[in-house]
């Protein structure tokens, strides 16, 4: 690879995540940081699909064509959220089809689409109970967290010698540390207004099911 490329680790990720769905997948490739090329694409897209998902291009980097490309063909609903992983996630439509613009990084990926995307296409699907399991335990880390965005870290839920349920972090949480997912099997869900927690506080967790 050349300098300053990265490895296409998200495509398999997201083909992954949906092949636990009951949907017909339509892979359209890498699509190069270029606006005729995206505005193909996405064109495209919107004729043989009900739902689109991009992966990247989102932010405000240079070449982070996809939100103004979305506002071009469609129509932009919302971008950035106050969350952590996945701020600049974007969403709308281009003429039927729902669009997900989703971040670039591995970490937000994976939260991104179960939090927003998975519950949607099961929605649309015609699923009318997709409401997320959510319950307390007690976290045996010490959490650090920044108050100001709601946070997914990533935990390993499990039961201790007398038979009770806990949780504890799966290590560093920065949003390109693949490893911090696939050692997870929950979500520690963290407020905007936590600043960070003593070990042996409460939690609420949200335990995958069917994310990969």
């Amino acid at each position: 690879m050349a300098d300053g490329q990265i490895y296409d680790s998200n495509r398999y990720t997201l083909y992954g995540m949906l092949s636990q769905l009951n949907i017909d997948v339509i892979d359209m490739g890498v699509i190069p940081d270029n606006r005729p090329a995206l505005r193909i694409a996405l064109q495209q897209a919107a004729t043989d699909a009900d739902v689109i998902i991009s992966s990247g291009g989102v932010s405000v980097g240079d070449a982070d064509y996809v939100k103004d490309m979305l506002a071009e063909l469609g129509e932009v609903n919302f971008w950035k959220i106050a969350m952590r992983p996945g701020r600049p996630l974007a969403f709308g439509q281009i003429g039927e089809a729902m669009f997900f613009g989703l971040p670039g990084n591995p970490v937000s990926v994976m939260v991104t689409f179960y939090q927003f995307v998975q519950p949607a296409l099961k929605r649309l699907a015609g699923e009318t109970d997709s409401d997320p399991i959510i319950f307390k335990v007690p976290c045996d880390n010490v959490i650090k967290k920044r108050a100001g965005r709601f946070e997914f870290q990533r935990g390993i839920l499990f039961r201790n010698n007398e038979g009770q349920l806990r949780v504890s972090t799966t290590g560093a949480q920065g949003s390109g540390i693949l490893r911090s997912m696939s050692m997870a099997n929950c979500f520690i869900l963290l407020e905007e207004n936590c600043d960070g927690l003593s070990a042996g506080s409460l939690v609420n967790v949200q335990p995958f099911a069917g994310l990969v």
